[in-house]
């Protein structure tokens, strides 16, 4: 095996707001995007010739990843117009496969020894995983390491083994995906006309980013595994425990306090006097003013923090302005996704380039939306669209 096909065209809809200006793929996950690290798994497997589907602001990924060599890979790009579904995507590189190769998805979380052995394997095969919410997933029937049926989001679920979205396959799979908008579909039809489906079973990381929230939970297990190095300037004063990652020409002022697992990118200006708490990641070209607080959240580039906040449990999209004394602490929430309702533990997802002003309180479960503007000693609360504007 040394080819993949790496399924990177869909937006992620109910990963809005932060979706709304860039794709699911892109999405950045303690300091890179998402396909990143996608990528990185493949070639420190051998798999260095790569097929990219893109579609959903595209030009994004083009400008990231390029022609792959920095990454020492080879890509092609192939563009779904329309986004149609999973299959769909997959047909429309029919022509530039070989034999055989893998599928991926740009928007899941993969490490190179999730897909070590799997990569063997003879297709048509599908790698599996048990997790503990299968509603969410196509759940998988397997009777000796054969796929018998595909349930997609069953109700009540007959196991919770589901298929990770991760395939070795033949050009033969494109006699079922043509005719198909969505892969699962194409592999039920195959195991109806008696073409077995390998499945082999993983415990190690794969994880799944649908809702706002779930960024939390991918940048928690990413910044346990990142290597300590403090670049930068670290004033007198400054504690550092645990596993801290600090980026060049990145200035952390006197008296402040960082408790790993945490990464800060490049450019930064931290402190005096902040405390930065295990779990987060904080974005290049970012400012934090004195006497605040940070917690198991995910912080953007360029993104400008006054003093005394308190942040927890949060995701600050890329170029936000929030003045002194923001209060964000995390807490339990109903959150409404279309028309799911989620009971979630969080604190507040910002989009991009919002702007609050002075003594904002952002109560447990907001989302709001791109470019939104609060003025100064409000409270907000819920669901809240792009440009809103709250007086």
């Amino acid at each position: 095996m040394r080819q993949a096909v790496i399924l990177a065209a869909g937006e992620g809809q109910r990963l809005r707001p932060f979706t709304a200006t860039k794709p699911k793929a892109m999405l950045n996950i303690a300091g890179k995007p998402i396909l990143e690290y996608v990528i990185e798994s493949l070639a420190q497997n051998g798999i260095r010739s790569i097929v990219l589907v893109v579609g959903y602001r595209k030009e994004q990924i083009f400008d990231y990843i390029g022609s792959g060599k920095q990454f020492g890979v080879d890509i092609t790009y192939i563009t779904q117009e329309k986004q149609l579904g999973s299959a769909h995507a997959l047909t429309q590189a029919k022509g530039v496969t070989e034999n055989e190769f893998l599928v991926l998805s740009g928007g899941n979380l993969i490490e190179p020894n999730t897909i070590a052995q799997f990569v063997g394997l003879k297709p048509e095969a599908v790698l599996a995983k048990r997790v503990n919410n299968p509603i969410r997933y196509g759940v998988l029937t397997i009777e000796e390491g054969v796929v018998k049926k595909i349930d997609e989001k069953p109700k009540q679920p007959k196991s919770n083994i589901i298929n990770t979205g991760i395939y070795a396959f033949t050009t033969n799979i494109f006699r079922f995906t043509e005719p198909e908008l969505n892969i699962p579909d194409a592999l039920n039809n195959m195991l109806t006309q008696g073409y077995p489906i390998n499945a082999q079973e993983t415990d190690g990381t794969w994880l799944d980013v649908l809702y706002p929230w779930d960024i939390l939970s991918l940048n928690d297990v990413v910044v346990r595994r990142i290597r300590a190095k403090l670049g930068g300037t670290i004033e007198t004063g400054v504690s550092v425990k645990g596993l801290v990652s600090v980026g060049k020409n990145t200035v952390m002022r006197s008296n402040s306090y960082i408790a790993g697992p945490v990464i800060i990118g490049d450019n930064c200006d931290i402190g005096p006097n902040v405390c930065i708490l295990p779990a987060t990641s904080i974005g290049d070209n970012v400012v934090i003013s004195p006497f605040t607080e940070i917690k198991n959240s995910v912080i953007g580039d360029d993104v400008n923090i006054g003093p005394g906040c308190i942040i927890q449990d949060s995701v600050i999209d890329k170029g936000c302005v929030i003045k002194g004394h923001f209060a964000a602490c995390g807490g339990e929430a109903e959150v409404k996704i279309n028309d799911e309702y989620h009971k979630v533990s969080m604190g507040v997802m910002l989009g991009e380039g919002c702007s609050l002003g002075n003594n904002v309180v952002a109560q447990p479960g907001v989302i709001m939306g791109n470019y939104s503007q609060v003025q100064a000693l409000k409270l907000i609360g819920g669901r809240l669209p792009d440009r809103s504007l709250i007086f």
